[in-house]
């Protein structure tokens, strides 16, 4: 019923031997995407805030792929992307366990949050969706450099684009401005898009390749992305959205299709630092053009996770 079309990912490219890490796999998106990894033949590492919840996912997608032929591996790590030290110590205990990374698909998200601060000082949203990530890609890149050709997703939305003012990076945390969940929602997607142009320049820059970036759009999608909204003004909204408007959405397994595609397709192998969108390549914003936003982002967000001094391309 109203279910909206989408272009699935058609690849049978087989990841046996490869190495995944997928953020937020314990539902959604996520988890479509670790099912499909994990059929492929890859270790797929579910890297979670809710470790007990991970474990029931990884049971789930087990249950029903049950009986099928040269399955992959399914794990759990402990990562909370709202708070750095966790971000550290899971990126610690999978530079300790892994011996390469092949892809990493940063797909955990939040919306419709009220305002909160983390432990770190920043506003929830754009760290959670944003500068968590950030962290955990730069921390992650000597597994990723040995896992090469690696590949890095960075999840976005269509809504960056919607954004209502001008965006700048002043005021990131809402401290100046009044805070609206939603437009903070919008300008951690923009940052996610930023990131992947600035980190594709720096891997070019570095010398570094075989290690290609990109920024899918999943497309309207019925998950638990939105379940803070009904702790918001938009009280109500969750159910609304959940079960009136979401009949209109995409399924997760729709959802997930354009991240599959960018994770695994052989077409897009060579492409890099691109917006995705029904698993092909689309214009973004203006802003997400602008390459000097972009260079400044990426400073600040060094700045923000104190690495400024840390030189992420090492060669090791």
């Amino acid at each position: 019923m109203g279910q909206i079309l989408a272009v699935q990912c058609h690849s049978s490219a087989r990841l046996d031997g490869k190495i995944a890490v997928i953020t937020g796999a314990n539902t959604g998106i996520g988890k479509t995407t670790a099912k499909d990894f994990y059929k492929r033949g890859a270790r797929v590492i579910l890297a979670c805030r809710d470790v007990t919840r991970a474990n029931e996912a990884i049971k789930d997608i087990k249950d029903q792929c049950e009986g099928e032929e040269n399955l992959g591996e399914l794990v759990c790590v402990k990562l909370d992307l709202s708070s750095l030290s966790s971000v550290r110590n899971c990126s610690e205990e999978l530079l300790k366990s892994e011996k390469c990374i092949n892809i990493l698909v940063n797909n955990a998200g939040i919306a419709g949050v009220p305002y909160k601060k983390t432990t770190d000082g920043f506003e929830m949203t754009f760290q959670t969706n944003y500068l968590g990530h950030f962290l955990f890609t730069l921390l992650l890149m000597p597994l990723l450099i040995k896992g090469r050709p690696a590949r890095i997703v960075n999840v976005t939305s269509m809504l960056h684009a919607f954004m209502w003012s001008s965006f700048d990076l002043s005021d990131l945390n809402f401290e100046n401005r009044k805070y609206g969940d939603m437009r903070a929602y919008m300008e951690s997607k923009l940052c996610n898009i930023l990131f992947t142009k600035e980190l594709t320049r720096k891997l070019s820059e570095n010398d570094i390749d075989g290690i290609t970036v990109y920024a899918p759009h999943p497309g309207a999608v019925r998950t638990e992305g939105g379940r803070y909204l009904d702790e918001s003004y938009f009280r109500g909204m969750y159910w609304l959205w959940l079960h009136v408007l979401g009949l209109f959405y995409k399924s997760p397994e729709l959802g997930a299709q354009t991240t599959i595609y960018c994770s695994v397709d052989e077409q897009c192998a060579n492409e890099t630092g691109l917006y995705y969108s029904e698993c092909k390549p689309t214009e973004p914003s203006a802003y997400a053009k602008d390459e000097k936003l972009a260079k400044d982002l990426w400073n600040l967000s060094l700045k923000y996770v104190n690495l400024e001094n840390y030189n992420p391309f090492q060669k090791l």
